[in-house]
């Protein structure tokens, strides 16, 4: 999508993806919050997104170049999950903190809501640009 778009909307798509992801784990979680031996996990994408794009704009190049270095460094970009074992546990050795879970629950829709008013705008934009053709 890198194309005449540049690579604004892939960044947001990847991002509301991993977003989703972690909008799921974070339901199940709260899914088996009664569930003995359950090992709450959760999900990052920031930092490795982050590592992907600067290695990509210091990549050297042009300008094409290095905007399809970052096209791909937003394609192969990818959520990681894990599992956290070494926090504290109850008597039934379930760890899920329902109120944490809550507000990463609230957190993450917050942050979904902006990437989609985000695209939005951009698509917004788009439009209001072609329209005079």
């Amino acid at each position: 999508m890198a194309g005449i778009y540049g690579n604004g909307i892939a960044l947001t798509e990847r991002v509301l993806d991993n977003l989703w992801t972690r909008q799921t784990v974070t339901l199940n979680n709260i899914a088996n919050n009664d569930t003995p031996g359950f090992k709450s996990q959760f999900v990052t994408f920031e930092e490795e997104l982050a590592s992907k794009l600067s290695k990509a704009d210091l990549s050297g190049g042009n300008k094409w170049e290095r905007r399809n270095m970052m096209a791909d460094a937003i394609d192969s970009s990818r959520p990681r999950l894990y599992t956290t074992y070494n926090e504290s546990t109850r008597l039934d050795d379930n760890n899920v903190d329902m109120d944490q879970e809550q507000v990463d629950l609230v957190r993450t829709a917050l942050e979904y809501q902006y990437m989609l008013n985000s695209i939005n705008n951009d698509i917004s934009r788009l439009q209001a640009a072609a329209k005079p053709f």
